[in-house]
């Protein structure tokens, strides 16, 4: 075995409570196996070590898991807002109380680097806190009768089961956002968490089952997807469903969801610009630059994808950032490297089939391309100037640490080029204009603008985006919505 092999089996055989790493489903407050002992291994990108196996279950088990949730949602729905508050923040303080082994659970199945897997889990956290103060705040505005003799009564209620089907990249704060708003909301959940990384959801619902969450009323259900969504799409009981990830996912779900009409909250692919004009501060945007395009090695639906570089700072913008490229550190999250392992072969391949793509379309290289000593599924950080507009990378989404820039003239020129994506999902602006910042605020076509810095993310913003960037917002008030009903009552009052 490996000395880095061996530093990671240690870091999960030295957790604090032991218990967190369950290689089991849970299912109506029971933890559960597959009914025919099918299970999925799941292995660490740094190194391919098998991490552990989680059950794969089958449909009939998945059907079981949303009867044990829809059975559980009158009660749930019914407690008083202040009870489904003080649970999550029970389930709040398990979470920050446990945050190393959280953090050390996700760097073994999903590779990031050690300090941000802890970030992560303090923004996971957050979700929960909001929402349990948020459960006792969801009003709707009240209407003023237009007929004589009649009071009119709007109301939100809980919408029913939902379904969440959360990606790897955020394995714990992609859940905690959904659940905590559905949970606060008044629904009951059922989980499925990516295949590749499931261990941080059932760490997560086993502190959510010591924070009293009743029986029932919060599910994490492992295995393949087709079998474990498809039951979850098919079933009328599911009243919600709730995804993160690609595109092309979203839109089969969507097909999937359709027969029984059920409300969707989908937060899809990426293809972020970073426009930089030459009025910008030069060195913070050099330095958010290389952050939006590097958190998570890449793997992030907000990381840049596209650099747009005034002309006239162009060369020594694309310089002063591959200098700080070329000092990066590549290896195992449990070293806390700058880039770590991406997430499986075919993200390397992509790398790889982007880079080639731009170099023969007359792209330079800068710095990087290629693969990296340190394993199989390390990509050396890239930078390409003089990326054609028909390049792959500028065409889709990289999600990876690949970085590719091209120059601009004029404000129509980079808008167009900017705006030029299906995937309308967040937006980088760098000038010191503040015409400018306005005339961009409004004409770039995302669901989500940054200006002048890359942080823009927390629980108390709406997350999301436009065109087949997604549908719905996640985050904030907005958040509960998808989770709830709109009655209205109109009654007599002669």
């Amino acid at each position: 075995m490996s000395a880095v092999a061996m530093l990671q089996k240690a870091s999960l055989s030295h957790l604090k409570d032991p218990r967190l790493f369950r290689e089991y489903s849970y299912s109506a407050g029971h933890w559960i196996a597959a009914s025919n002992g099918d299970s999925v291994d799941v292995t660490n990108p740094a190194d391919g070590s098998r991490v552990g196996c989680v059950p794969a279950l089958q449909a009939a088990q998945v059907e079981e898991a949303i009867d044990a949730a829809h059975a559980a949602f009158p009660a749930w729905a019914a407690r008083l807002p202040q009870e489904r508050s003080d649970i999550l923040k029970a389930w709040h303080s398990l979470i920050m109380d446990a945050r190393e082994d959280l953090a050390q659970l996700m760097v073994q199945e999903q590779g990031k680097p050690i300090s941000e897997a802890r970030g992560e889990i303090d923004y996971a956290a957050s979700f929960v806190e909001f929402y349990a103060e948020e459960a006792k705040r969801l009003n709707v505005e009240s209407v003023t009768s237009h007929l004589p003799d009649a009071e009119m009564l709007i109301s939100r209620e809980p919408a029913g089961v939902a379904a969440l089907i959360t990606p790897w990249n955020f394995p714990s704060a992609m859940l905690t956002r959904k659940a905590a708003a559905a949970l606060a909301a008044g629904c009951t959940v059922v989980a499925h968490p990516s295949s590749e990384t499931p261990f941080s959801a059932l760490a997560l619902a086993e502190l959510a089952e010591r924070a009293g969450f009743p029986a029932g009323v919060f599910n994490v259900l492992t295995g393949h997807a087709p079998e474990v969504v498809g039951a979850m799409t098919a079933s009328r009981k599911v009243r919600v469903v709730s995804f993160t990830g690609s595109t092309e996912i979203g839109r089969l779900l969507y097909q999937q969801s359709a027969p029984t009409v059920k409300k969707l909250v989908m937060e899809l692919g990426g293809h972020a610009p970073f426009i930089a004009f030459a009025d910008c501060d030069f060195g913070h945007a050099v330095d958010m630059a290389v952050a939006a395009k590097f958190a998570t090695s890449g793997q992030d639906c907000l990381a840049a994808n596209r650099f747009y570089i005034e002309r006239r700072i162009y060369e020594r913008f694309v310089e002063a950032f591959a200098a700080r490229v070329e000092v990066m550190r590549v290896g195992p999250g449990s070293t806390d490297p700058d880039i770590g392992p991406l997430m499986n072969e075919s993200a390397v391949a992509k790398q790889q089939g982007h880079v080639m793509d731009a170099l023969e379309k007359g792209a330079r290289l800068v710095t990087g391309g290629g693969f990296h000593s340190a394993g199989p599924l390390f990509y050396r950080p890239t930078v390409l100037a003089d990326v054609a507009e028909t390049a792959l990378l500028f065409r889709e989404e990289t999600f990876g640490p690949v970085a590719g820039f091209a120059p601009f003239d004029s404000e129509e020129e980079v808008l167009a080029r900017a705006n030029d994506t299906e995937t309308g999902l967040v937006a980088y602006l760098h000038t010191r204009d503040p015409g400018r910042i306005a005339r961009f605020s409004r004409r770039l076509e995302f669901g989500m603008v940054a200006v002048n810095r890359t942080k823009i993310t927390g629980a108390p913003i709406p997350f999301g985006g436009i065109k087949q960037a997604g549908l719905g917002r996640e985050g904030s008030c907005m958040g509960m919505e998808d989770y709830t009903n709109v009655k209205y009552v109109c009654r007599d009052i002669r």
